[in-house]
């Protein structure tokens, strides 16, 4: 098969990106990407009883929210060529395709969340507008919209801004959500009653500690992570369930020596964990009575649970390098993949097979102080010695044992490949995702980068010279560091995707809702710390660019937002450096419609392999 058509192929694959159970654990809804030309939201019933079926199709991104009490009908979201200006939906699983507006179309703030009472009547959701006033305003409100007289009323106004998708319980009597108003690296849990009478903090383990909550089926009970059981420093996540009622707070897990870092409820109530170990799921049981833990079945890649079906069958997400996402239904003595039934069927929409797929192998390094790097190789056959180094966004999450369609192409195309879990990733415990906080961006994580790539050297897989590097989002910005501060005799092509050039930029342009972050892991604001900004800004320092460089932008991107391209180019143009640009008009945030994908992987190869 020639590349082309290979790629083609590749980005026909279907792969579940999210999926949740229904309140009565019958049904599936799920985002399946690259089934339709955009992301659509599917229904599959969890005893696979019949095929998957399409609840919306549209040329835009639409994705799930939230599932109605009765699990009868689900909330999507949708925005337009991805600028994040979503507008929310009602779609009944009686009536797929039928979608039912909620919100209106094309706001000029952003709403998060969208959870509909049970009785229908009131939609919640937090946003960024004072409808009082019409006007755009810095923090995130949390609101009750009434669908019959079309009232909103903010239930809660915290002080600043903060991603915050509000939990209403299945009752539909109160909600869980979160404030960052202490300190950007922390978060509190906050309770409020759907009539807004009663907003009060919930939970709070310090000012620069974060929590997280999640509402049992029964609505009295609450799941709770957190990085601190007491307000004192610790290295690990802690789990434990709080009762409403009683108004106690039980840790069931307190384990320095666990990464723990999610936990789901299952329909029926059961506990589900997320432990992650060396970027691998490693999911479990918990009985909350015995505390007893029930390991899932142990296979190759990741298995992650959803929870249970009336039937007490299993449901989750399966998926590896060579095998894309799917929905599975499983017993907990599967011994082997074979033993999953798929739900969603991937193989039956595919003109490739596994034997077509590239097994990646989980390989280590050293970098600054002895640290231990872990990294996920593609290897090109035959070896040409020449890498792509895909950095991962975030930087708060990992890079796993995933089908990723790019990497794939690349090593059709005759290059090895090294997806670098540098230090700040999740996946290998709090104390290595919060090591990037000890430098800010543009520490010790880049050379954690460049130690991968003189591994490869080692290994006889690279050449210095020979060494290109991409990335979306930070993973953007890290090809941009990389072209402006490390020499082109050991990486010589850099193709930033949505990634930041000049930070002050990048913060004073983004949404709202994500500057904390930029604070949290910098050390600041740039007026409190305009040195470090300026030093760890990449447009500061293209004067220092030898390699070759291909800029890739969302044109309506509203995180990493085009102004960052606009200014570096004046920079470029000023010294006369040559580069290449790729924009696409109809792409935010990365690069994710699959006809530009199939644009711009293809460019993306030709790019590498004229430049090393």
């Amino acid at each position: 098969m020639e590349p082309k058509e290979y790629l083609h192929e590749l980005l026909h694959l279907p792969q579940v990106w999210s999926a949740s159970l229904s309140p009565d654990g019958r049904w599936i809804a799920f985002n399946w990407y690259h089934r339709h030309p955009n992301m659509d939201v599917f229904l599959v019933p969890s005893d696979g009883s019949s095929p998957p079926l399409a609840l919306t199709e549209t040329p835009e991104m639409t994705v799930f929210s939230s599932w109605t009490a009765d699990s009868r009908s689900v909330v999507v979201s949708e925005d337009h060529d991805r600028d994040e200006h979503s507008r929310l939906f009602l779609v009944d699983l009686d009536a797929p395709g039928k979608m039912q507006p909620l919100t209106e179309d094309r706001p000029p703030h952003f709403i998060n969340g969208g959870s509909l009472s049970p009785d229908g009547r009131f939609l919640y959701y937090s946003t960024n507008y004072d409808f009082e006033k019409n006007e755009v305003i810095e923090s995130s409100w949390l609101y009750r919209h009434d669908l019959q007289s079309g009232e909103r009323k903010p239930i809660a106004q915290p002080d600043k801004a903060a991603w915050m998708v509000p939990k209403l319980n299945l009752q539909g009597t109160y909600i869980l959500y979160n404030r960052v108003d202490r300190h950007p690296a922390g978060m509190q849990v906050y309770l409020v009653d759907v009539e807004g009478k009663e907003d009060r903090e919930l939970f709070n383990f310090g000012d620069d500690h974060k929590v997280f909550a999640r509402w049992f089926p029964d609505g009295r009970r609450i799941l709770v992570l957190s990085e601190s059981t007491d307000g004192s420093p610790q290295e690990h996540v802690s789990l434990g369930i709080y009762d409403l009622q009683e108004g106690k707070l039980t840790w069931l897990i307190d384990d320095p020596q666990r990464n723990i870092e999610d936990a789901t409820l299952s329909p029926d109530g059961l506990v589900v964990v997320d432990e992650i170990v060396e970027a691998t799921h490693q999911a479990f049981v918990l009985d909350t009575q015995s505390r007893a833990e029930t390991p899932f079945p142990r296979l190759p890649g990741n298995l992650l649970p959803l929870g249970r079906n009336p039937g007490k069958d299993w449901i989750g997400l399966y998926y590896s390098s060579r095998r894309p996402t799917e929905l599975v239904r499983f017993s907990l003595d599967a011994q082997q993949p074979n033993d999953l039934q798929s739900l969603t069927h991937v193989w039956e929409h595919a003109k490739l097979t596994e034997a077509d797929l590239v097994q990646c192998e989980s390989i280590h390094w050293e970098s600054e102080n002895a640290l231990k790097i872990q990294g996920w190789l593609y290897r090109a056959s035959p070896n040409s010695q020449r890498v792509i180094l895909f950095i991962h966004g975030g930087p708060t999450a990992h890079s796993e044992d995933e089908m990723s369609p790019e990497l794939q192409y690349f090593v059709r195309r005759g290059f090895n490949v090294l997806d670098v879990n540098y230090r700040g990733s999740t996946g290998f415990g709090m104390p290595y995702r919060e090591m990037i906080k000890e430098d800010g961006w543009g520490g010790r994580e880049q050379a954690d980068i460049v130690n991968g790539a003189r591994t490869l050297i080692d290994y006889g897989l690279a050449e210095a010279g020979r060494i290109g590097i991409t990335g979306t989002s930070y993973g953007g910005y890290s090809s941009w560091f990389h072209i402006t501060h490390t020499q082109r005799s050991l990486i010589a092509a850099a193709a930033p995707i949505c990634g930041m050039t000049d930070l002050v930029v990048d913060y004073e342009t983004t949404r709202p809702d994500l500057r904390r972050y930029s604070e949290e892991m910098i050390g600041g604001r740039p007026d409190e710390i305009p040195e470090k900004y300026h030093e760890r800004s990449p447009i500061h320092y293209v004067r220092n660019i030898k390699g070759k460089l291909l800029i890739v932008q969302g044109a309506v991107d509203p995180n990493v937002t085009p102004e960052n391209v606009r200014k570096v180019e004046v920079r470029l143009n000023e010294r006369d450096i040559p580069y290449e640009k790729l924009v696409f008009e109809d792409e935010g945030h990365g690069i994710l419609k699959t006809k530009n994908q199939e644009v711009l992987y293809e460019r993306l190869a030709d790019f590498f392999d004229a430049a090393l």
